[in-house]
């Protein structure tokens, strides 16, 4: 209901409190003002409280700094209000500050401090007489009517005094979630944005309401959540924005598991309550936990860009798991995602104006709201070329950036021809703005095989590409075609379509990259890959069935990434045979670096094969009985994963393999000796044995000197201890015989994190003893 008496304040300031009071102790303190401070606290918005503070003529520094501290100023004008020259002085402060007023007129006539006449008027002249400097009644005057000219709240037209207090702090609410931020300033048209979600969210209603935020990729869906979590966070009890990293590291963790793992599910929970109720001890046991310890809590849930229903519902499943008041936003590109949850309430975000596309465009490529002289026609045309995509106006608006206008002219055709009114083909002219062609090969290996992957291990797998990763990588964000967060790189899902799409304008034998599975079915079926293929991706979920030609691979010989996965086929022996390789089938290239294919289905590798140059083999539900003969130089192997291979007999020697970080042969069944040697000095961080039931022991040759992790889980024969370092985190020992720990073991526990096992009580005292 309140107007603004000036612009809004900087978006660039910090806030300390939702609300400032402004009123007359000996009037309202312990009547009206007490009731409202106490919705005030209800509604979680965080008003000044001065405690009865002595008062004087002047206005205390602390005063005028939490008047600056505060968002929003609620004037509630009575009877005495101008009797206290420290309460007009607060009024011109709030004035001179800026803040957004909401006048509250108690048992007074509006009129009557507007003119400053009535019985308001006396006592504001009695004040005057103590003042002696003119300027300053001046200022007084004009504060009242200026204030007192702002719709407000008058409490004559309101029977119910309840009922004009809750409206005031719901105005409050509303005001709050208006206020510019930060945020706001990197998106045109966010205020509309917010005011229409604040609208479906219905904020002071008690209920727990599911809300879908829906829009194709690009669209700003991300930054709109940001910013209303942003400005709703502070009014909730408890608030989370859970995006793809955050699922990714408890997804990463069971990535093997199948997708409605209980395990998963539970450690998802974990997570989810560590994060919102601010404690990093929470220790649960069972899925009913989010609603035991939510279910009388008002949260705030945003879960944006992770469309995995078991992760919906395992965080979120049901909304009697929240206290009232919740609020829970999800934010997607599929519309499905929402209705199969149940969520009714979907706010769509569309396409932006023609109008507001324009300043898009000009904040991205001038950094100012309106195009310079001269530049009026041309930033609408390459508007409309955009199709109006946020992403796509950022994407070229940066990529124009300090360019000429020449430079703009010779563009419009290339834009024009090119696009052909398909707004994905906007963000091929980033790409052709590399001046790099080394730049643009890293952007193709991104897009076809290395989303979300480690800056460090991309690193590693193109050492000897030819390609300068750490430049390419920089270039690449600074023309926003990849970002890079917390050491991962990503890449926006439109941009890695595109960059797809860029590989398969050539013929499918003649592509650096094979991502699709007909294309790579008649290229292995057929023989006709040749040395131009760098990387063969295939997800065999999306196949029936593949014979392999004997000699497939034999015209690759510059293969260097083998991915054949699947993201449904967990359960071991449960799958069918998908893919036939031929009994003669003898070569893989020599130059791979990732070997990864799920459910090998012969006995052996080829025994030409030679893996000098692989940093990672992967051979998850594979047939194998062994891997190949003889020592090898393994100096390159990071990743060595053969879980579920349950025919594995024997190991090969990894005593080269000094620079393994990773080995995992979980419910390697038939598995009975380990590697006799990987000698110190080695990488060794993670030692994955679970379920290995005729695993007896570990060799005293391996050395675990840098080990973080190890599982022996499930291993019921293995009887004897290893010998670990105090660089170890995280140890299971449960499911095994180990009864005693040597005499000659020092264990020194600094770094550990979980300890598990279900063993003698001896043993237990023993490890108790050394942490």
């Amino acid at each position: 209901m309140a107007l603004s008496l000036a612009s809004s304040p900087s978006s660039s300031r910090t806030w300390l409190y939702d609300v400032f009071p402004s009123f007359s102790g000996v009037d309202v303190r312990v009547t009206f003002l007490s009731h409202l401070l106490k919705e005030f606290d209800k509604k979680l918005i965080t008003a000044f409280k001065d405690n009865e503070i002595e008062r004087s003529r002047s206005l205390d520094p602390e005063l005028k700094q939490a008047i600056k501290d505060s968002r929003i100023a609620v004037v509630i004008f009575s009877q005495n209000y101008a009797s206290s020259s420290w309460c007009l002085n607060e009024l011109l402060e709030i004035v001179k500050c800026g803040q957004m007023v909401i006048p509250v007129f108690y048992r007074l006539d509006p009129s009557h401090v507007r003119k400053q006449t009535g019985d308001f008027g006396k006592i504001f002249e009695e004040t005057c007489k103590n003042q002696t400097e003119e300027v300053i009644i001046i200022q007084w005057r004009r504060a009242l009517t200026d204030v007192a000219n702002t719709l407000g709240y008058h409490s004559v037209n309101w029977g119910n005094e309840a009922a004009m207090i809750e409206e005031i702090a719901n105005d409050v609410l509303d005001k709050l979630l208006l206020t510019s931020s930060k945020d706001s300033e990197n998106f045109v048209g966010i205020e509309d944005h917010v005011a229409k979600l604040s609208v479906l969210l219905q904020l002071d209603a008690e209920e727990v309401r599911m809300v879908g935020l829906w829009g194709s990729s690009g669209i700003g869906k991300t930054t709109i959540a940001r910013v209303l979590f942003q400005r709703l966070s502070q009014h909730f009890r408890g608030s989370i924005f859970i995006d793809r990293a955050f699922v990714s590291k408890t997804m990463e963790i069971f990535k093997e598991a199948n997708p409605d793992d209980y395990n998963m599910k539970l450690h998802l929970q974990r997570n989810f309550l560590s994060e919102i109720l601010g404690k990093g001890d929470i220790k649960i046991n069972h899925l009913s936990a989010v609603g035991e310890r939510l279910k009388n809590q008002k949260v705030l849930i945003f879960i944006d860009d992770f469309d995995d229903q078991v992760v919906l519902e395992a965080l979120v499943g049901q909304t009697q798991w929240f206290g009232s008041g919740s609020r829970i936003v999800v934010v997607t590109n599929d519309k499905q995602y929402l209705r199969a949850h149940g969520i009714n309430h979907i706010y769509e975000v569309y396409l932006p104006t023609e109008e507001l596309a324009v300043e898009m465009l000009c904040r991205s490529a001038f950094r100012k709201k309106a195009a310079p002289e001269g530049f009026e026609e041309l930033v609408a045309k390459v508007t409309g070329l955009a199709g109006s995509l946020p992403l796509g106006l950022n994407v070229l608006g940066s990529s124009l950036r300090g360019r000429d206008k020449e430079y703009w002219m010779d563009l419009l055709p290339r834009l024009q021809n090119g696009l052909d009114g398909k707004i994905e083909k906007t963000l091929r002219v980033s790409y052709d703005g590399l001046t790099s062609e080394e730049d643009k090969a890293l952007f193709r290996h991104i897009a076809c095989l290395f989303q979300w992957e480690k800056v460090t291990y991309l690193k590693l797998l193109l050492a000897d590409s030819g390609l300068s990763v750490t430049v390419g990588l920089e270039n690449l964000a600074d023309k926003s075609l990849i970002h890079v967060r917390e050491d991962y790189v990503k890449m926006h899902r439109l941009l890695e379509e595109m960059g797809r799409g860029i590989v398969r304008l050539e013929e499918p034998e003649k592509r650096e990259f094979l991502v699709d599975a007909q294309d790579i079915c008649d290229v292995l079926s057929q023989d006709t890959g040749t040395h131009k293929i760098l990387g063969i991706k295939l997800n065999i979920d999306e196949i029936d069935e593949l014979n392999v030609h004997e000699n497939a691979f034999k015209g690759m010989r510059n293969l260097r990434f083998l991915e054949i996965h699947s993201k449904k086929r967990y359960e071991i022996g449960n799958e069918e045979v998908t893919i036939h390789l031929p009994e003669n089938f003898d070569y893989l290239p020599p130059k791979l670096k990732i070997l990864d294919w799920f459910g090998y289905p012969m006995r052996c590798l080829p025994s030409k094969f030679r893996p000098e140059k692989l940093v990672k083999l992967k051979m998850v539900n594979s047939k194998l009985e062994k891997l190949w003969e003889g020592i090898v130089s393994l100096t390159c192997l990071k990743e060595m994963d053969m879980w579920g291979s349950t025919n594995l007999i024997e190991m090969p020697d990894l005593s080269k393999a000094t620079n393994l970080e990773t080995l995992k042969l979980r419910k390697c069944y038939s598995l009975v000796k380990l590697p006799s040697s990987i000698p110190h000095p080695n990488k060794l961080k993670k030692l994955d044995l679970r379920n290995c039931r005729n695993v007896e022991t570990i060799p005293t040759g391996i050395s675990l000197k840098s080990l973080k992790d190890l599982n022996t889980k499930g291993c019921s024969r293995m009887r004897t201890f290893p010998q670990i370092s105090s660089t170890i985190e995280d140890v299971d020992i449960d499911a095994t015989f180990i009864e005693e720990i040597r005499s000659n073991l020092s264990l020194c526990f600094e770094n550990l994190h979980t300890f598990t096992m279900h063993s003698p009580k001896k043993l237990w005292e023993r490890v108790q003893v050394c942490m």
